[in-house]
């Protein structure tokens, strides 16, 4: 679906100039102009403005772009002397910090494939990673490269190159690897600057979430790497050092997910924290209630705020909901940005709702090593998401669910993001997962898993009594989970829902209304 916004808006939402269409059938929109690869992009930017400041590592090192750029290039020279070649994998098994993003572009400058390592997972799931990407060498594990022969040559590289895979954070099963081409992370690069209205140069950024997941490394590292931002990186997740970043960095864009703006704004010292330089606040990587977009609103009332909608699969961002509309479309993820197509498959007549497909330059090449995972996620050159979604006349797309998180009741179905908000408003909620409970009769009842805010108690009856004019009767839960601890969480900010699929103590609930 590619919805006209200039008719529909008198004027266009993000800037569509310099957007052309593929000449083949099915063919996908790109942008007619782009620089080879986002390397390309970096060293332009370090020869305009050399003395700005890149990177700054959190009680670490602080590297200019002309700096940046020297030891990015003399690593990858380094990389090449000691037999990397182009489409080698080249793993990154590092915490957030200068060192990771010098392996990454270095990397890519090389003509190899990054693979950035989730650094939180267990011995055996980096080892099947390290086996299934068949890495060549590893930063942070293998020993130090020798110095750069200084007759060694910089491969040249094609925008359709292989640039990087990225395992995907899934939430059950083995993790697949996404190859990412130089064109999917350059458009997204020029995505994230039309989405978002970044200027060229001048904001300084603040990187709260891993560099190993797309949002960190594409939808925020990269733009500000292209058009000479400064990339604050916190090298963990840390509200006392997200405070002092704050406060000593001028930190003017903020990206993140829900839960660390929320675990943030629940902290006391909060209120006397000075937001008045914050530009943007950007959000995505998770599903978040309109209620939190409301608290996001109040607590930083002069910057623009921005909800993305994205994965792995899309190098980052898909659609994204801008400020104009943040508040008045916050159950929305917002809008196709300007090179991807949306969709939505088999729509049931009366919801609208439906599987939500995506087309376009930023959709990844395919799974590595995985025909079967490639036959089963791509139809008629369009990539199939697993989210449960619908497009409105105007274009606005509303994920209902993860299409395994969509709990049937009794043939009735009932959307678990839905039920979410419901309850993430109630007072006394601090976080809500809800997930289907097996019944012999209904096939499945609706449960959900509540961890109350701190001193303020909650029982599963005032719960449910409280959502009886915000729910329909079979949408409200009959099962509830009283957590005493944050619900568990993959590094992207998604709920382990899976944890509580099974061996939880339910409290079982009968609403007056219930029949």
């Amino acid at each position: 679906m590619v919805v006209d916004h200039e008719k529909l808006y008198s004027g266009p939402i993000f800037d569509t100039s310099g957007i052309e269409r593929e000449r083949m059938p099915g063919s996908r929109l790109v942008y007619s102009d782009l620089p080879s690869t986002v390397f390309e992009q970096f060293r332009a930017t370090a020869l305009q403005a050399p003395d700005s400041e890149a990177l700054v590592e959190l009680g670490g090192r602080r590297l200019s772009f002309k700096q940046a750029l020297v030891e990015a290039e003399d690593l990858a020279k380094r990389l090449v002397t000691n037999g990397i070649r182009s489409g080698d994998r080249v793993g990154i098994q590092l915490p957030n910090g200068v060192d990771w993003v010098l392996a990454f572009m270095g990397t890519l400058a090389a003509g190899a494939v990054a693979v950035p390592i989730n650094i939180r997972l267990t011995e055996i799931e980096i080892k099947y990673i390290v086996e299934n990407a068949e890495l060549s060498y590893t930063f942070g594990v293998d020993g130090e490269l020798a110095d750069a022969d200084r007759e060694a040559v910089l491969p040249k590289v094609d925008a359709r190159d292989s640039a990087a895979i990225f395992y995907t954070s899934g939430t059950t099963g083995l993790p697949k690897g996404a190859i990412l081409s130089h064109e999917n992370l350059t458009s997204t690069v020029e995505n994230c600057r039309r989405a978002a209205d970044l200027p060229r140069g001048g904001f300084r950024s603040l990187i709260s979430v891993p560099l190993f997941h797309v949002t960190g490394c594409n939808a925020q590292l990269l733009p500000a790497l292209a058009f000479g931002g400064a990339s604050v990186l916190l090298p963990k997740l840390d509200v006392g050092l997200f405070f002092d970043a704050m406060r000593d960095e001028r930190i003017d864009l903020l990206l993140s997910v829900p839960a660390i703006y929320w675990l943030a704004m629940s902290v006391p010292e909060f209120d006397a924290l000075d937001t008045s330089g914050v530009r943007w606040v950007l959000y995505g990587g998770a599903p978040i209630s309109p209620d939190l977009v409301m608290r996001l609103r109040k607590a930083f009332p002069l910057s623009k705020l921005g909800n993305g909608f994205g994965m792995t699969e899309a190098t980052a961002l898909a659609t994204f909901l801008p400020d104009a509309f943040a508040t008045v479309r916050p159950e929305t993820v917002g809008l196709a940005v300007p090179v991807v197509e949306v969709d939505i498959v088999d729509p049931d007549p009366h919801s609208g709702i439906g599987e939500l497909r995506l087309r376009g330059q930023s959709v990844f090449k395919g799974y590595w090593k995985n025909d079967a995972a490639n036959e089963s996620s791509f139809q008629d050159g369009w990539y199939l998401t697993g989210d449960m979604a619908t497009i409105d006349r105007f274009g606005f797309v509303t994920i209902v669910d993860r299409r395994k998180d969509m709990i049937i009741r009794g043939g009735e179905n009932v959307y678990s993001i839905e039920v979410e908000n419901a309850i993430s408003a109630l007072d006394g909620v601090a976080e809500v997962a809800v997930v289907g409970v097996l019944d012999p009769v209904m096939g499945e009842k609706v449960g959900a898993v509540v961890v109350p805010q701190a001193g303020n108690p909650i029982t599963p009856e005032s719960i449910a009594d409280q959502l009886s004019d915000s729910l329909a009767v079979f949408k409200i839960p009959e099962y509830y989970y009283i957590s005493p601890s944050s619900l568990p969480r993959n590094p992207a900010g998604k709920v382990l829902k899976d944890r509580y699929r099974s061996g939880v103590e339910w409290t079982g609930v009968k609403h007056p209304k219930k029949s």
